[in-house]
C-alpha cells in the first residue's frame, strides 16, 4: 500500500493551477518511490465528510483525473497567494486543520525575516542594510547613504512591485525604474524624493515596503544578475545545497526573475566570466554554499521544520556574497533551463524523500530542537541514483 502525499495548491483565475507541470513530475517521481501524490486546493475539501476531491496524474494515460480521497498523513504546501482572497483561504485552511503534518510552511514577510537573520553573527555580514519604509524623510536619509536603493514589497514574490532608485550625479534627483504588480517593466523616470510616493501610487504599488541597500548587480552589458540557490532536506532529514544557478535579467529590467523574462546560466560560468580564476570561483562558491545552509538552519530554529528554501544571492565586484531574499516555496526551473537535468530531478525528488523520512520518524523530536547538519555536498549514492532516474 502506497503512502499518500497531498500537495496543497491554489487556483488561479479560471480554476487553473500555476505549477501543473511541476506537479506532474512530482507525481511521476512519487510513483517511483511508492508515494501516491495528489493535488488539491482549499476549494476541493468536503469539510462535512472529511474528504478531498483531488487531482491525480495517471502516467499510463498521461492525463489528470479527479477522485475522492481521505486526508493525507502529510501535506506539501505550494500555495502562492496572489491576492487577499487566496491568503484568507489558505489561512482558514491551516487554522482549521492544525493536526495535519506539513512538509513545508510559510515563513514571514521580508522585514521579519531580515530581522531574524540579522541576529545571527555569521549571517549578518552578508545582509544589505535594510529598513522598514515609513516616511519620505527616512527614505531621504537612506538615499544619502546609498547611491542605489531597492524598494521591495514586504510580501511580494516573483519580482512584482520592486523599484530601484539610483542617485543621479550632480543632482538631487533619482532615476526610478522597476516592475509593476503584474511584473511588467516600468519606464525609467527621473524623480525627486517628494515624487516617489506619488509615482508608487500611480503605478499601483501601494504595498508596504522595505528599503534595501543596492548591491552592484550590473554586468558589462548593463543587465542585472543574481544567483538562485535551492537548499533542501534530503531523505535523512539533513540540509543540503541541491544546486545554485545564475539568473540574468532582460534589458532595462531591475530584476532577474525568470518569470519576468530572465535567463538562466550555470553558477560556475557566470562567476568565471566575472572573476576569471578557478580558485576565486571556488572560494566564492564555498562561501555561498555555507551561507545558504546557515540561513536554512537559522530559519528552522525560528519557524520549525520545513523542507526547502530558495535563496537569492548576489556577488559584488569584490567577490563578497550578499543575501538578497529567502523564498519558502521556490521554483526549480532554473536548473532545467541551464540544462542541469540531474540537479533538476534531484530538486523534484527531495521533498518526496523528506516526506518519507518524516513519516518513518514516528517519535521525531520537536521542531527546532534537533541539531541540523551542514552538508554542502551531496553523497555519492545520491548522484548515482540521479543518473538512473
Amino acid at each position: 500500500m502506497s503512502t499518500k502525499l497531498g500537495v496543497l495548491a491554489m487556483y488561479m483565475p479560471g480554476r487553473k493551477l500555476e505549477e501543473l507541470s511541476f506537479y506532474r513530475k512530482l507525481s511521476i517521481f512519487g510513483q517511483k518511490l511508492g508515494v501516491d501524490v495528489f493535488i488539491f486546493t482549499p476549494d476541493d475539501v468536503d469539510d462535512n465528510r472529511m474528504r478531498i476531491h483531488a487531482l491525480s496524474y495517471n502516467k499510463a494515460t498521461r492525463s489528470w483525473t479527479r477522485r475522492w480521497v481521505g486526508f493525507p498523513p502529510i501535506v506539501y504546501d505550494r500555495c502562492r497567494y496572489h491576492g487577499a482572497d487566496n491568503y484568507r483561504k489558505i489561512t482558514r485552511f491551516r487554522q482549521k486543520y492544525t493536526k495535519l503534518r506539513y512538509l513545508s510552511r510559510p515563513l514571514a514577510n521580508k522585514w521579519i525575516v531580515y530581522r531574524l537573520l540579522s541576529e545571527n553573527e555569521n549571517i549578518a555580514p552578508h545582509l544589505p542594510s535594510t529598513v522598514h519604509y515609513r516616511s519620505r524623510k527616512q527614505l531621504e536619509q537612506f538615499l544619502k547613504k546609498h547611491p542605489v536603493v531597492y524598494m521591495k514589497p514586504k510580501s511580494g514574490t516573483g519580482g512584482r512591485g520592486i523599484v530601484r532608485l539610483q542617485r543621479l550625479r550632480g543632482s538631487r534627483s533619482y532615476l526610478m525604474q522597476g516592475r509593476d504588480a503584474e511584473r511588467r517593466i516600468l519606464p525609467a523616470t527621473k524623480v525627486t524624493t517628494a515624487q516617489i510616493p506619488v509615482r508608487l501610487a500611480g503605478w499601483g504599488l501601494q504595498s508596504k515596503y522595505i528599503v534595501q541597500q543596492g548591491i552592484p548587480l550590473e554586468l558589462k552589458d548593463g543587465r542585472v544578475h543574481d544567483f538562485r540557490m535551492l537548499v533542501q532536506k534530503d531523505g535523512q532529514g539533513k540540509w543540503q545545497v541541491t544546486g545554485c544557478a545564475g539568473r540574468i535579467g532582460p534589458p532595462f529590467s531591475v530584476t532577474s526573475n525568470l518569470h519576468g523574462g530572465g535567463k538562466a546560466i550555470s553558477m560556475e560560468t557566470l562567476l568565471k566570466s566575472r572573476f576569471g580564476t578557478e580558485e576565486r570561483v571556488k572560494t566564492i562558491k564555498e562561501t555561498a554554499y555555507t551561507l545558504g545552509l546557515r540561513v536554512a538552519q537559522h530559519l528552522e530554529t525560528k519557524f520549525g521544520t520545513y523542507c526547502e528554501a530558495g535563496i537569492d544571492l548576489a556577488v559584488d565586484p569584490s567577490g563578497h556574497v550578499w543575501l538578497l531574499e529567502v523564498n519558502p516555496k521556490p521554483s526549480r526551473d532554473v536548473f532545467r533551463l541551464t540544462g542541469d537535468l540531474q540537479t533538476y530531478r534531484k530538486a523534484i525528488r527531495r521533498p518526496i524523500e523528506f516526506a518519507l523520512h518524516l513519516l518513518q520518524q514516528k517519535a521525531a523530536p520537536k521542531a527546532g530542537t534537533r541539531p541540523l547538519d551542514l552538508v554542502p555536498q551531496p553523497r555519492q549514492s545520491e548522484s548515482q541514483r540521479d543518473r538512473s532516474d
